[in-house]
């Protein structure tokens, strides 16, 4: 079958593409959560096992799938959706691709997701989100309640945004604010163990977007049957699909 993945560097950070053995012309942005990571020779979703899974599903049917290292613990932070948004142009000029993508977020991963998708439309076809981040400072306030992931959130912000601990304690975070966009949007939000609550984050993100017109859905699940979304999440970019 051949190479299935290419690992590359582009500008700062690493990146890796897998290919499909038989490409259907449509491309996956992957956007991870913290634990994310992408090296020289592996990443995250190569080495946990049900992301995995549910790559090599979309690789299965045709997909052309594109992750990045993209700065680690980001936050959503302005250098990591600029070089999003470069990487995504990078990729589409290098593979012959159509035009629109896929964006596939999880977790904080769909804090840059949610930019994109009011700064970049025209180039988005569909977003599916995992458990996602959407009020960065909602969870900031939340994290307060924790002296240790408290400090390690300012830690990791500082990083990102280029500031001071002190400034990043008080800095105004990303917000829900639903910019009408007509991208769909479809969420798979775990009722039990997420760990951004669904009604501070997921629950109203829909309602902010739907009064903007929006189109959002949510699916509540129990990662009873992992695989049954793995195949909804095919659905649902194929759906998308007829509009070239």
């Amino acid at each position: 079958m051949g190479i299935t993945e290419r690992f590359f560097q582009f500008g700062s950070e690493l990146n890796v593409i897998h290919l499909p053995y038989r490409p259907n012309g449509f491309c996956i942005f992957i956007l991870g959560d913290r634990t994310h990571f992408v090296s020289r020779d592996s990443s995250f979703w190569l080495e946990h096992e049900g992301r995995k899974q549910l790559l090599h599903v979309l690789l299965d049917r045709g997909y052309t799938i594109f992750n990045s290292n993209l700065y680690g613990r980001h936050w959503g932070s302005e250098k990591a959706v600029l070089y999003a948004r470069q990487l995504m142009h990078y990729v589409l000029k290098q593979e012959t691709l159509n035009p629109k993508i896929h964006l596939l977020a999880e977790g904080m991963g769909a804090l840059i997701a949610d930019q994109l998708l009011q700064s970049s439309a025209e180039h988005i076809r569909s977003a599916a989100m995992l458990d996602p981040c959407l009020d960065l400072q909602a969870h900031f306030e939340s994290e307060k309640e924790n002296k240790f992931f408290y400090k390690q959130f300012l830690r990791e912000t500082a990083q990102s945004f280029g500031v001071s601990e002190k400034e990043a304690s008080s800095l105004s975070y990303q917000t829900i604010t639903g910019c009408r966009t007509r991208v769909p949007v479809h969420i798979w939000q775990r009722t039990t163990g997420a760990p951004y609550p669904y009604t501070l984050h997921a629950n109203a993100y829909k309602e902010a977007r739907e009064k903007t017109g929006s189109k959002t859905d949510i699916t509540y699940h129990l990662l009873e049957n992992p695989a049954r979304m793995y195949r909804a999440i095919c659905r649902f970019f194929r759906s998308h699909e007829k509009d070239l």
